[in-house]
């Protein structure tokens, strides 16, 4: 039953990343700058970034089926696999809203938003460690 939800609740979220890739890619300039470092800015073609980051989401989202048939009898890891890819489409579109923020003309203060990313990957690290947390102490049977 887990595995139903969280095989739900995933696709969801890819077809919401893949929604968000594509409002992105529509908003931004030819030129888009994707870090702002010490020398100056890191820059990238927006089609380049639009094609890696649906190479990135594809391969992640890609990988949910690969588990599923190394492991068919172990429902517990897939679900919680599928869990792991709901997280990292969530951080994939947190990051991509914040590219198309950063280059938008608006002023904003991006201090205000740190907690979001860190949060984002906060949930991916917290997600990822759960499993052997689950597996030493126990807490499901696997099948």
């Amino acid at each position: 039953m887990v595995l139903k939800v969280f095989r739900a609740v995933w696709f969801l979220s890819a077809v919401l990343v893949l929604a968000d890739l594509l409002y992105v890619y529509a908003s931004l300039p030819e030129v888009v700058a994707v870090q702002e470092a010490e020398g100056g800015q890191v820059l990238l073609d927006r089609e380049i970034l639009f094609y890696v980051m649906l190479v990135l989401v594809a391969v992640c989202n890609v990988l949910v089926y690969l588990i599923s048939r190394l492991y068919p009898q172990q429902e517990a890891l897939r679900a919680w696999f599928h869990g792991l890819v709901i997280t990292l489409n969530i951080f994939f579109i947190i990051a991509l809203s914040l590219v198309s923020l950063f280059n938008s003309q608006e002023r904003f203060d991006y201090s205000r938003i740190g907690f979001v990313i860190y949060g984002s990957v906060g949930l991916v690290v917290l997600w990822a460690l759960s499993w052997p947390v689950i597996r030493i102490f126990g807490l499901s049977r696997p099948k």
